[in-house]
Order: C-alpha cells, then sequence, then structure tokens
C-alpha cells in the first residue's frame, strides 16, 4: 500500500505540469526521478524546446520556490551566493542571499560562465550549503539545480570539467515535439498564462515521506551485480578514457529504486537500470581520444547490451 502511494504521487506530478509541456510524460518522470533522490539536472538540448517552463511547471507543482539564473561571463560567484554588505544604519555587516538560496534554480546556459563562477556550485550540489566570509549557510529544502547547454554551440563558453559534470544526477534531453502535439501548443493558450495558473499538488510533509519510501524499495543481490557487471565495463572499455565513479554507480542505483517504487513496486527489475543508465551515467564517461557528440550514449548502449540481463529465478 504504501508504494500505491508513491504511484498516486506521480501520477498528481505528472498530470500538473503535463499542462504546460505537451507530449513530455517520460521527460517529466525523470526530473521526478531526480527529485526524489535530492540530485541536479543537467539539461542539454537546442533554445526554444520548454526547458525553463519544465522546471517552472515543476517547481509550482511541488510547491517550491523558483529561481532562473541567465550564465554568462561577467556573472560572479557572489552573483550566485550573496554577499555580506555593510549596514551604516545598525554599523554591522548583514549577508545578503543570492538566487541560489531557492527551492528550484534553473542555471541557464551554464557553459557560458567561467570555470571560477561554475565551480562556486560546487559546495551547493554537493554538500547542500554555501560558505561566505567562513560562515557556512544550509541550503533549503528541498533543493534542486537544473542546469541548461546547448551542446551544438562553442563559441563563446567554457566546457563544464569532468569533476562538475559528475555532480549532476542525471544529463537529459527533451527533444522536439510530434507535429501533433506541436499544433496542438501552437493552436493553444499561452504557457505562461498556464504556469501561472497552476496550483501545487503536494506540500513538502509528502515529498519528504516519498523520498524516505523510494530509499525502501528492494534491489536484489542479482539487480545490483548486474549494474555492477555494467559499471565495471566502463572502466575496462579501451574506447574510454575514465569510466563511471562510485557517485555514478551510487545515482544508478537510488534512481532504479525511485523509478520502481513510482511504478508502484517494491522492488527493482533489470528493465529498471536498463532504462535509466544512459540518462544517469553516459555523461561521466571521459572518452579516450576526439569523440563526436552522442558517442558516448553509443558506446554505453553497447555496453549494456553487452552485459548479460539476470533471469528470474523460479
Amino acid at each position: 500500500m504504501e508504494m500505491t502511494a508513491l504511484s498516486d504521487f506521480r501520477g498528481r506530478v505528472i498530470n500538473n505540469c503535463s499542462k504546460v509541456i505537451v507530449g513530455k510524460d517520460a521527460e517529466i518522470l525523470d526530473v521526478l526521478i531526480c527529485f526524489l533522490c535530492s540530485g541536479h539536472i543537467l539539461l542539454e538540448d537546442v533554445p526554444g524546446t520548454g526547458k525553463t517552463m519544465l522546471l517552472r511547471a515543476f517547481a509550482k507543482t511541488i510547491g517550491c520556490s523558483f529561481k532562473r539564473v541567465q550564465f554568462t561571463p561577467d556573472v560572479l560567484p557572489s552573483d550566485l551566493t550573496g554577499i555580506s554588505f555593510y549596514n551604516q544604519k545598525t554599523g554591522e555587516f548583514e549577508f545578503r542571499p543570492g538566487p541560489l538560496f531557492a527551492n528550484m534554480i534553473l542555471a541557464d546556459e551554464i557553459n557560458r560562465a567561467t570555470p571560477r563562477t561554475q565551480s562556486s556550485l560546487l559546495e551547493a550540489m554537493a554538500e547542500r550549503q554555501i560558505t561566505v566570509d567562513g560562515e557556512t549557510r544550509p541550503m533549503p529544502e528541498p533543493f534542486m539545480i537544473m542546469a541548461t547547454q546547448n551542446p551544438l554551440e562553442s563559441h563563446g563558453t567554457f566546457p563544464l570539467p569532468d569533476a562538475q559534470t559528475d555532480r549532476f544526477f542525471m544529463r537529459l534531453s527533451l527533444g522536439y515535439m510530434t507535429r501533433e502535439e506541436e499544433i496542438s501548443v501552437l493552436s493553444g493558450r499561452d504557457t505562461l498564462d498556464i504556469v501561472e495558473e497552476l496550483e501545487a499538488s503536494t506540500d513538502l510533509e509528502e515529498i519528504m515521506r516519498m523520498k524516505a519510501l523510494c530509499t525502501q524499495v528492494e534491489v536484489s543481490p542479482d539487480v545490483t551485480g548486474y549494474l555492477m557487471d555494467i559499471v565495471e565495463r566502463t572502466r575496462s572499455d579501451a574506447r574510454i578514457r575514465i569510466g563511471v565513479s562510485t557517485r555514478g554507480a551510487i545515482a544508478a542505483y537510488r534512481a532504479a529504486q525511485a523509478a520502481a517504487g513510482l511504478e508502484g513496486r517494491d522492488y527493482v527489475l533489470p528493465e529498471d537500470v536498463r532504462r535509466l543508465i544512459p540518462m544517469v551515467l553516459s555523461h561521466r564517461l571521459s572518452l579516450a581520444g576526439i569523440s563526436a557528440s552522442g558517442e558516448d550514449r553509443s558506446i554505453l548502449s553497447e555496453i549494456i547490451d553487452a552485459a548479460p540481463v539476470p533471469l528470474e529465478k523460479l
């Protein structure tokens, strides 16, 4: 019965978000999985596919605060974390929090910011805290960063280093809608109006309960071994310079638990692992030599196909 609560929660969130983002229920589900695992998302896609609207709709659905930061080369770390300023009236320094002190942060075009600014996100992403002027402040709960970047444009950008890319729980892509879906959007209401009318379908108490339920989903030794087979193959493949880290293996494990729970099951199937691994692990691979766009996913797909799938024991 507890897992039924998770599947009901999934239905409410997806139905609410799909009023704004048409035909992307699978992608909304992946965002929800990442959210329940307290992870962050790297969204790679061309401009105009609904990345900002997706996060705004998701934030309103779960009843959380939302901040959007447009990354440019002149954005400084203090523009994100906040600053301590001198208040002449009180004669003391006061902290003015930056946009990172919100539940949902859209880091738009993150690869346009300098490495110094990019690295200012690391502490918030990994430890859920920010240190300014020697004082550490916790991030609000829940907390999730969705960073976007255009995979086709490289002029005036600073590629994310492997250490920071590994901090993202998933890498997703929305892609284009079908012809019929796009026609319905063209002839429908303005999405901004729809977003403004959205109402929260949950609260913080239920969110924390759903997160706890996800950790109770059982993963059998066979399925865990199947996951580790794929992880270890990425570390021994000659085409891959650096394979999946332990952080990546943990992320895949937790994502499979959340996916199974949202389906109403209290156990993980190999199919859960197989579906999620490309989104959770592909961006964590560092390929040997010069690689083309999307080559990491194709290599990982070959590794997944070669790994023996555990069968049900009767």
